[in-house]
């Protein structure tokens, strides 16, 4: 069951790439916060990369006075997905919010304070959040072996509270692509805030 906090909060169905599409814009340089810069398609892992669209500022990925978020999952999706030989990459796609508190000096801090051991990346003028036609954060989009789209969604079913989750729908995901057996939900209904984008004059 969905969380009583994200359906009246924030709520976006995952209405984006079919599954089974391939990865579009996986070549677009992004620049993380090691310093470094990197196109999707180099982080992928032996069997494929986890790509989640997020942010420092939204209550669905920080929490707030009722939600812990789910940014405090994200580092075990990472062990989960070393484990399992899938790349994971944060991607932050709010170009509107630059200058209020998504620069990447704020990502930087950011993931120091959270300890984040994704990679990490800023999607300049969200050129890749428009090719995947990502709406929130977070936004999950789980990729095989082939950059294939496998899953898309959320992570789970529950904001508020982690050990509420009934639904661990992206960890099973996960699992089930590298057992070679079939992913089901392979799409569910995404949660969050909008991705902040800049509008483009005609």
């Amino acid at each position: 069951m969905l969380s009583l906090f994200a359906l009246l909060v924030g709520f976006s169905f995952s209405g984006t790439m079919d599954i089974g599409a391939n990865m579009p814009a996986a070549d677009v340089e992004m620049q993380a916060t090691d310093g470094s810069s990197y196109a999707l398609k180099d982080l992928k892992g032996e069997n494929g990369l986890l790509v989640i669209f997020s942010c420092n500022t939204c209550p669905f990925v920080v929490g707030g006075k009722d939600s812990e978020g789910w940014d405090g999952r994200y580092n075990g999706l990472y062990d989960q997905c070393k484990q399992l030989g899938f790349g994971m990459v944060l991607v932050n796609s709010n170009e509107a919010k630059r200058a209020n508190g998504d620069s990447m000096e704020d990502m930087k801090a950011y993931s120091e304070e959270n300890g984040l051991k994704s990679y990490y990346v800023l999607d300049k003028d969200h050129v890749v959040a428009d090719a995947f036609e990502a709406s929130t954060t977070p936004h999950v989009f789980l990729f095989g072996k082939e950059l294939e789209l496998k899953y898309k969604g959320a992570i789970d079913d529950n904001v508020e509270s982690a050990d509420a989750v009934s639904e661990p729908w992206l960890s099973e995901a996960l699992m089930a692509l590298r057992g070679g057996k079939k992913i089901d939900p392979n799409e569910t209904k995404n949660m969050g805030c909008s991705i902040k984008r800049v509008k483009k004059s005609e």
